[in-house]
């Protein structure tokens, strides 16, 4: 097998050749076909999240074919698509057990890690590594797809996707009719607003310092757009809402502060504030205490509360019905060899969502 790996921070992932782990009882090897080159890639690559491991094999938005099922393996055969998920899934703990798998106690699966030629076991990006043509995964994290189903749209349904969607439906369960902002329109930021334009919501105003962005959040259903590099996005969203702020607000860049306190200054009373953007570790928030006094609320959104089982069947089935853009989420592709020019594109913000093609 062949992967991506991130030996220094800020530093080109090398491609590199491994032997395939030997898939035990209760492992599942996946044949990758496509993997998303997202955000929280790109942070462990920047080293803002030192509390991952590194080297590692990076990505973790991923679809494939399966290749071979161990002897306690039920229900998945050789040759079924499938989507993989990141998110490991007991069934046992309090939060699975409470209707909340995305915040399962199980850390990501360790096992299964392949070797380099001269014997050095590498780490897999949260257990998934999906930046290679092959991983092994437990089989809570496989959810199989019809194969007719498209490789690259699959593998943003992973993460990017139903992390932006399941943000808006989910967690913040927005209302038909109620005021939407959305700060940052990357991947996850897009479908955050895919999500506002499911849900009904009006209007759903766009904030971003990238026009191209802001032109790409028209098209996945922004009714206003703000650029917050030329006016003030406090005050416009404030005036596109009529006076008050608007109902919620998602932060869906996860870079500084400044948004963060931002998506709650343009709130209304009651108001509804989720952080969906992953920030750099011991990113500090400035603001006023009193900023919450009329009711106003913030919580945390993880993997848009996602059931993956459930979600991600739901997804699709949007997608085949027409209602959520998938294959306009897919800006470019590039072969395993591209990943550092993806990266690249995406630190520039030219993308909605690089994907790497192993097919």
């Amino acid at each position: 097998m062949k992967g991506a790996v991130l030996y220094e921070v800020n530093k080109p992932l090398r491609i590199e050749e491994f032997e395939l782990p030997q898939t035990g009882a209760d492992m599942i090897r996946v044949g990758l076909r496509a993997a998303g080159v997202c955000h929280s890639d790109f942070h462990v690559a920047k080293g803002d999240w030192p509390q991952h491991p590194i080297p590692t094999i990076l990505g973790h938005e991923g679809a494939g074919v399966v290749e071979e099922v161990g002897s306690q393996v039920s229900g998945i055969n050789e040759g079924d698509h499938v989507i993989l998920s990141w998110k490991r899934q007991c069934g046992h703990c309090e939060m699975c057990q409470n209707g909340f798998p995305n915040l399962c106690d199980l850390p990501p699966y360790e096992f299964g890690l392949p070797r380099t030629k001269s014997g050095e076991t590498m780490n897999k990006f949260v257990g998934m590594g999906t930046f290679s043509t092959s991983t092994l995964v437990p089989q809570d994290a496989i959810i199989r797809i019809d194969k007719d189903f498209p490789f690259a749209q699959a593998a943003l349904v992973g993460c990017g996707v139903m992390t932006g969607v399941g943000a808006v439906i989910n967690t913040a369960k927005v209302e038909p009719g109620s005021s939407v902002a959305i700060f940052g329109c990357g991947g996850v930021g897009l479908n955050c607003i895919q999500g506002a334009a499911l849900a009904s919501a009006e209007p759903i105003i766009a904030v971003d310092i990238r026009d191209n962005k802001l032109k790409m959040a028209r098209q996945f259903g922004a009714t206003h757009t703000v650029n917050s590099s030329q006016e003030d996005p406090v005050e416009r969203i404030q005036e596109i809402s009529g006076g008050p702020g608007v109902h919620y607000a998602f932060e869906a860049i996860g870079l500084t502060g400044e948004p963060f306190v931002q998506s709650i200054e343009c709130t209304r009373k009651r108001g509804v504030t989720v952080f969906v953007g992953h920030a750099p570790v011991n990113t500090p928030l400035a603001m006023d205490a009193r900023m919450l006094l009329h009711e106003k609320s913030i919580i945390g959104c993880y993997y848009g509360s996602a059931r993956t089982h459930v979600d991600f069947y739901r997804l699709i089935g949007l997608y085949r019905a027409g209602k959520l853009k998938l294959d306009e989420l897919v800006s470019r592709s590039y072969p395993l060899e591209g990943v550092n020019d993806a990266f690249d594109a995406l630190a520039k913000g030219e993308v909605a969502r690089s994907v790497l093609s192993m097919e």
